[in-house]
């Protein structure tokens, strides 16, 4: 089974949704950009976590693997970076 260690949103979000809509657990979306839920990450911080690349805290990366993946490939711009393992 594959489990997410990290999610970031690289720059170049184009706020359509997406990504939200497949995984609100993890996603968000504001006016600029997409962010990763405090609630999921070790940090707890709210932003891109494009500088920290916090890991997912909990059994969130295991749990929500699939939907993050699909969150991914739905991308239409492919901002979505993460770690498998």
């Amino acid at each position: 089974m594959a489990k997410i260690t990290s999610v970031w949103i690289e720059d170049g979000c184009i706020v359509c949704n997406a990504c939200e809509t497949t995984c609100p657990e993890v996603f968000t979306v504001t006016e600029e950009t997409c962010k990763i839920l405090a609630e999921v990450r070790v940090d707890g911080l709210h932003d891109t976590n494009l500088e920290s690349k916090s890991p997912l805290s909990g059994s969130f990366g295991a749990d929500l693997a699939d939907q993050i993946i699909e969150a991914a490939e739905g991308c239409p711009v492919e901002v979505i970076k993460f770690v498998k393992v």
